[in-house]
């Protein structure tokens, strides 16, 4: 199918008002271009750790929205002019000039999979599920995983580094807790590793589905990777259910603004000597992250690893 896109030039003061007069219409899939910088509440939450640098915010905006070939196009541009010109009484809406073009319709959610192919961490071969095994890596520890829309593949740095540390420290006996689970990829590892059980906690609800459907099929019981949507840091229902002084292992590939609060929050889930492996660190945040570990009496630093511009810090509980 081919829709039609029309991008409005406006000002950032009239994109709210516009986007629901838009939604008003039954228009859906809109998209904002703007220069104005994400708040902190905003980025919260977020898998990324330095946001891109934007020029400053000239009070520009571009509010995009598409329309099939099956719709009344010129009808839906007259209805949007109507609202433009009611709203221009009394908000600036800037240039007003609306630009058309064509796009190809796609499938934005499954688009991606063409990027995501079997790659190995060591002895482990982690395979997206709708993949083959690749002849060469028959002999490896397998991992399936489809994401879904939750965060992690395993391919980025930050999850190798914490796959090689569960490598190191998971033996038959081993409970994890993997806090921001994702995909269940750091969990899921450590039970194929041999680990004893799991308990994952994430924000996003998505990360519930997508950990259940990838136990599934790495073949594993549902009951050694138990999951719940929360946050630890601030939710004691939350750190209550994790329960306390009972992990060998904490694992957190996250943010290093969220690891930095965690290294208060996870010794008291560990048991002495339990290891804490935190890694979605950006070495320009090694130093503050490293800082508040050294702040900690209970944590002691036994590893410190790199790869590429990412940083793993592995601390035991004293």
């Amino acid at each position: 199918m081919k829709w039609k896109k029309f991008t409005l030039t406006t000002t950032t003061e009239a994109v709210d008002l516009i986007s629901s007069m838009l939604n008003d219409l039954g228009i859906q899939g809109i998209e904002v271009e703007d220069n104005v910088p994400l708040t902190e509440q905003e980025t919260k939450g977020m898998f990324i750790d330095i946001l891109p640098e934007l020029p400053p915010d000239d009070g520009r905006a571009k509010v995009s929205f598409y329309v099939d070939d099956s719709e009344p196009e010129d009808e839906i541009l007259r209805k949007v002019s109507e609202g433009l010109d009611e709203m221009a009484s009394w908000t600036d809406l800037g240039e007003r000039t609306i630009v058309e073009s064509e796009t190809e319709d796609k499938d934005w959610i499954n688009n991606w999979k063409q990027y995501f192919k079997p790659f190995t961490v060591d002895h482990i071969l982690i395979k997206p599920t709708w993949e083959e095994i690749p002849e060469e890596h028959k002999d490896k520890l397998l991992v399936q995983i489809d994401p879904g829309t939750a965060f992690g593949t395993g391919k980025h740095e930050t999850t190798q580094l914490c796959i090689r540390q569960l490598e190191k420290a998971v033996t038959p006996e081993t409970t994890v807790l993997d806090v921001g689970t994702g995909s269940g990829i750091l969990g899921i590892t450590a039970l194929k590793l041999g680990a004893k059980a799991v308990k994952g906690t994430d924000l996003d609800e998505n990360a519930i589905v997508a950990v259940g459907e990838n136990l599934k099929a790495n073949d594993i019981a549902p009951e050694k990777f138990e999951v719940l949507q929360g946050n630890i840091l601030d939710d004691e229902k939350v750190q209550q259910w994790a329960g306390f002084g009972c992990y060998d292992v904490a694992v957190a590939n996250i943010l290093a603004d969220v690891i930095i609060p965690l290294v208060d929050e996870i010794p008291v889930h560990l048991k002495k000597g339990g290891l804490f492996i935190s890694s979605g660190i950006i070495n320009l945040k090694e130093q503050a992250v490293m800082e508040a570990f050294s702040k900690n009496p209970e944590l002691e630093v036994t590893e410190v690893n790199h790869q590429g511009e990412w940083v793993s810090i592995t601390a035991r509980r004293k």
